[in-house]
């Protein structure tokens, strides 16, 4: 099974847009995905669920992201970097049962011009660390406002180009 992240819990985000349009993808290709919206954690995770504690709400993601063996992160920027939420979901996960030689692809997105590049940095040495496996060409889009069509889907051709790059070299990783 392969969990795209939507790692905000920003309501109505762009990153859940992008989620749902890589999900779109995805399924064109006949390749099941679900989303994982950071808005679906328990209000109280930082106290219910850190240092081996566990809800009845999250254990329900945890299940989730345990029987995942692929995951796209799709992150947009925050102060220079990702979003604290997403470090803290990361840390909430059990190690090494979540994400321990488990295969990811990153996302950036950005409503200025750089499209999180340097929060994916960040990101990918996050992903090392728990020993994932990282798809080598991570996508970053800046502007992202800008990228949308009223259907929700990217329509800018080097965009659309490089997103079908990226999610066919996926599917095969």
């Amino acid at each position: 099974m392969t969990t795209i992240i939507s790692g905000t819990n920003r309501k109505g985000s762009n990153s859940l847009k992008l989620s749902e349009y890589y999900q779109r993808q995805l399924t064109e290709r006949g390749f099941d995905s679900e989303i994982l919206s950071l808005c679906d954690l328990p209000d109280d995770l930082i106290s219910s669920d850190l240092y081996g504690k566990r809800s009845q709400t999250f254990q329900i993601i945890q299940e989730r992201i345990t029987s995942s063996s692929k995951f796209i992160f799709v992150i947009p920027e925050y102060n220079g970097s990702f979003p604290g939420v997403l470090k803290t979901f990361i840390d909430a996960c059990t190690f090494p049962d979540s994400f321990f030689g488990k295969k990811a692809a990153l996302v950036g997105l950005s409503s200025g011009k750089y499209g999180n590049v340097r929060g994916i940095d960040h990101f990918t040495g996050i992903c090392h660390y728990i020993n994932m496996h990282v798809l080598p060409l991570r996508i970053h889009i800046p502007n992202i406002s800008k990228e949308f069509d009223e259907n929700g889907n990217l329509f800018k051709e080097d965009t659309v180009q490089f997103t079908r790059q990226q999610i066919e070299r996926f599917i095969e990783f």
